[in-house]
């Protein structure tokens, strides 16, 4: 791995992770982490983040909002186009950057499912619709937990991004 993908990841992890402590919502501050260490701006992009957080709307029965949110990025930056719409195998190699974070982060995590993710790390999974099992979530730690998976994800899908852009251009591309 090249140093400079390294410092970048590690620059992604820091602000995702940093990002959900603060503001939550695990799929936009991963977006958020990825955008701010790789210097994209796309605020339809992040805004379309919004609810897909703790599983989808905050329903635990869906898939992690990082992997959401990681996987939404490199659709942005390699996916098929509207006006390629016809073509079936424009989004192929966003299909197989995002198998490819899917999993990594399935071999980390051992499942993509929320709730199960939350059983996993804290041995249950917190309701953060009801206001009791927020307020006990937030005791817990919850999002300790949860920004450390929007870190790790943030980082992975930067490294996956970096490494494919070296690959198509390795005499173009600059780090910053």
């Amino acid at each position: 791995m090249i140093k400079a993908d390294e410092k970048i990841g590690n620059k992604a992890y820091r602000l995702a992770k940093e990002y959900e402590q603060k503001y939550t919502g695990c799929c936009q501050t991963t977006i958020a982490g990825i955008f701010d260490a790789l210097n994209i701006e796309n605020d339809d992009l992040f805004r379309a983040g919004s609810g897909l957080a703790d599983g989808l709307g905050l329903t635990r029965n869906g898939t992690c909002g990082t992997l959401i949110g990681g996987s939404m990025v490199i659709s942005y930056l390699f996916g098929r186009r509207h006006d390629d719409f016809i073509d079936m195998m424009k989004p192929m190699k966003s299909y197989l950057l995002c198998k490819k974070l899917h999993d990594s982060f399935l071999k980390i995590y051992n499942t993509i499912r929320c709730q199960d993710i939350q059983k996993s790390l804290m041995s249950q999974s917190f309701n953060l619709l009801e206001k009791k099992e927020f307020e006990q979530a937030m005791s817990f730690g919850m999002f300790g937990y949860c920004s450390e998976i929007a870190g790790n994800v943030a980082k992975l899908t930067c490294l996956i991004i970096l490494e494919e852009r070296r690959n198509r251009c390795p005499m173009s591309f600059g780090y910053s």
